[in-house]
């Protein structure tokens, strides 16, 4: 299949164009690089030996996007384009409801105008409502929100349900991504924030290779094992391959389809930073500060649907996770620009 991904240089993004590639699917990529490099796509293509053509361009421009789509016989979508910051969605909500709403809208009216309806939209467990019972099933009530990532990824949602009901040839599905961590086993490609991390693990790996001088670890007093926030850490390229196996089914199946992506077992802040310093022998200096607005004591996923209707499980374990992790931080102490 030709796909179109659009955040394709992105942390997830690259690491699904480079599984894309390798089970035999064409890949374009759209991207306006506000939080990832063109390094990334290059590395995949370095590891592939295959090419992408690559668009530096905001998904939002509906004249430059329609271009794409005249140039590219595109048969489907993987929808990454968007921001992601949980902690900065709630300073900054306008942002991110203005570029990740206003993404979703214009690129679904150029597939629409151009005939291609076959759409994987990228997700978050954080659409799920905070008072679900553990853990998480696709049939779990959503809303209530705690950020406004969230409730932009929840309005994405429904936008999207509204269009397969109302045009009986599209085909969607909506990924609820867990928390991605990991790199690519090469150490090629990995995550590399361009400012301070918000996510959990770049922060360890940056702090244990000392570009940061300790970790803050937001809030001890959860009622979990450990006082700390627990979450379903999921490897990304683990991820990356349920993106593969979505495309096989959307293929075949019209409608909205929605399937969790996590592995169902939840790990503390501790223990990440434990399962790190033991698994690649360094220390990650680390506190404990005030809870971070928005943040959910515990959540992690059950997978089961997805191995079920999807044949995917996420293979990867704990020890994986973190040594893919240092692999790329310390083959690229400074990420892609160094």
């Amino acid at each position: 299949m030709n796909v179109l991904v659009t955040g394709g240089s992105g942390y997830i993004g690259s690491h699904t164009c480079l599984e894309l590639l390798n089970q035999g699917h064409t890949v374009v990529a759209v991207d306006n690089l506000c939080n990832s490099s063109r390094l990334a796509l290059d590395r995949v293509e370095q590891l592939t030996g295959k090419t992408i053509p690559f668009y530096q361009q905001d998904v939002r421009d509906e004249e430059k996007l329609s271009q794409v789509f005249a140039q590219h016989p595109i048969d489907c979508v993987i929808h990454f384009a968007g921001l992601k910051a949980v902690g900065e969605s709630v300073s900054k909500p306008l942002a991110y409801y203005s570029n990740n709403l206003d993404s979703t809208l214009v690129l679904c009216k150029v597939m629409n105008a151009h005939g291609v309806k076959r759409l994987v939209f990228s997700s978050s467990a954080t659409v799920y409502s905070g008072d679900n019972a553990m853990p998480l099933q696709e049939n779990s009530k959503i809303g209530n929100c705690s950020n406004p990532y969230g409730w932009t990824k929840y309005m994405c949602e429904q936008i999207l349900r509204d269009i397969a009901k109302a045009d009986p040839e599209w085909s969607v599905i909506q990924l609820r991504y867990f928390n991605p961590v990991g790199a690519h086993e090469s150490g090629l490609i990995g995550e590399d924030p361009k400012d301070i991390p918000n996510n959990l693990m770049p922060y360890i790996s940056q702090t244990a290779i000392g570009r940061r001088e300790q970790l803050s670890i937001f809030g001890g007093d959860y009622p979990t094992h450990d006082g700390t926030g627990v979450r379903d850490y999921i490897h990304v390229v683990d991820l990356a391959r349920g993106h593969v196996s979505a495309l096989d089914y959307l293929m075949n199946h019209t409608g909205e389809e929605i399937f969790n992506l996590g592995t169902g077992h939840g790990y503390s802040v501790l223990d990440m930073v434990n399962a790190f310093q033991q698994a690649n022998h360094v220390i990650v200096p680390h506190c404990i500060t005030d809870r971070r607005p928005g943040d959910l004591p515990t959540c992690y996923a059950d997978p089961e649907k997805s191995r079920e209707m999807l044949g995917w499980t996420a293979t990867h374990d704990l020890d994986a996770m973190c040594r893919d992790t240092w692999r790329w931080q310390s083959q690229n102490p400074n990420g892609y620009e160094a």
